[in-house]
This record gives C-alpha cells, sequence and structure tokens, in this order.
C-alpha cells in the first residue's frame, strides 16, 4: 500500500505530519507513507524544512493520494508545469484533500458536481471554482474525501485506514494517538465523521483494490 501525501512549499504541518503519523500506525510491512513534494526539500509555513521521500510523479502510482494545504496553495493551481505532474485518477486511487488542498481537487476537475468541505480562508476561492462548501469537517463520496480544519487532519486518516486495513485497523490508530482520558471520546468522534463515507459493512475490511473490484 503506497500512501504518497502532497506537500508544497510553504505547508501547512498539521496537515501533512500529522496524517502521516496515524497512517504509521499501521504497522504492515507493505505499507509505505511518505510525503510526495516538487522538489528535494520543502518549507512549511512556519519554517520546518523537510525532506521529499517521493515525487509528484510518484505520487501519481501511489495507492492512495492526500493532498495538503499551505499558504502557497493559489499559487500551485495557477502553476501548469506543476499541476500537469498530478495525474491522479479515483478510478484507481484513494483521494483525499484538507483545507486549501481541496482547492487543487477543485482546479483538477476532480470534485464535479461533488460537494466538498474545506477551511474558512479557502471556502470563498472553492466555490469560484465552483464547488459547494459544505459546513462539516469531513464528506466523501465514493474514493473521493475531503476534510476542513487543521486538526480534521486525523479524519483523513481514519478514513484511508478504514478503506484500506479495515475499521478496527482504524480504531487502533486513532485509540493510539488520542489524549489520556478521552480516548474512546476520541474514537467514536473520528468513526462518528467517516463512518456514513464508507462502504457497506461486508467491504469494510476488505482491500482498496478489492472494493472497486466489485
Amino acid at each position: 500500500m503506497q500512501i504518497a501525501i502532497l506537500t508544497f512549499e510553504g505547508f501547512n504541518e498539521l496537515d501533512s505530519i500529522v496524517a502521516l503519523a496515524i497512517l504509521n500506525r499501521v504497522r504492515d510491512s507493505r505499507w509505505r507513507v511518505s510525503l510526495a513534494c516538487p522538489k528535494p526539500t520543502v518549507t512549511s509555513m512556519n519554517g520546518v524544512v523537510v525532506q521529499a521521500q517521493c515525487s509528484l510523479q510518484d505520487a501519481a502510482k501511489a495507492d492512495v493520494v492526500i493532498v495538503g494545504s499551505g499558504i502557497n496553495t493559489r499559487d500551485v493551481v495557477k502553476d501548469p508545469a506543476l499541476m500537469s505532474q498530478l495525474q491522479l485518477d479515483p478510478a484507481r486511487q484513494l483521494i483525499a484533500a484538507q483545507c486549501s488542498g481541496t482547492l487543487v481537487l477543485a482546479k483538477l476537475g476532480l470534485l464535479s458536481g461533488v460537494p466538498a468541505c474545506t477551511d474558512l480562508t479557502t471556502k470563498p476561492w472553492v466555490q469560484e471554482a465552483g464547488v459547494e462548501v459544505l459546513n462539516q469537517p469531513f464528506f466523501a463520496k465514493g474514493n473521493v474525501a475531503t476534510a476542513g480544519g487543521c486538526l480534521s487532519s486525523q479524519y483523513l486518516a481514519a478514513w484511508v485506514i478504514a478503506r484500506t486495513a479495515g475499521l478496527d485497523a482504524a480504531r487502533a490508530a486513532m485509540h493510539y494517538v488520542a489524549p489520556v482520558g478521552e480516548k474512546d471520546e476520541y474514537v467514536e468522534r473520528a468513526m462518528g465523521n467517516i463512518a456514513a463515507y464508507l462502504p457497506a459493512v461486508g467491504d469494510a475490511g476488505r482491500t482498496l483494490a478489492q472494493v472497486n473490484s466489485r
């Protein structure tokens, strides 16, 4: 299972790093969770420098792609050379985006006729792109999901794990990272936000490929 988190210059650490940490709670040697960047290193909105673990071209081949947000997203979507590298396909990939990452999906035409979630700052830009913005933290249709608000990265991670490794794995990952004394509450909130957007119960433990093949 190859999971790529698109991380651009000026990225929001809470999007990329929190999702990376939660997804890596799935202890499976076949899993690889990577930061996919347009260049060897990128610097966050708060000055944190990270090294790319894979390229944007690699992300196009991944099983799962998460598009993180950042302060430069409007510049990203105006860059044809950069956008042309984002060859994403919900027919063969799980695709998720958070906050201004939703704008990237909108510009790629992946939200045509589908409402989405984003942060309050990005909301008018997504609306200008012709996408209805919902007042909720998470929404998914088929293999495409969006989330709004920095800490909603946990919902994207939980959805990806539930879709690829099953509900039990998603619960376990959320339980591990949740605050002590509030673990059950956090797990139930996360699962409550994603439950309506998961396949039928009989599919929950299947792999992505098995679900998509039906």
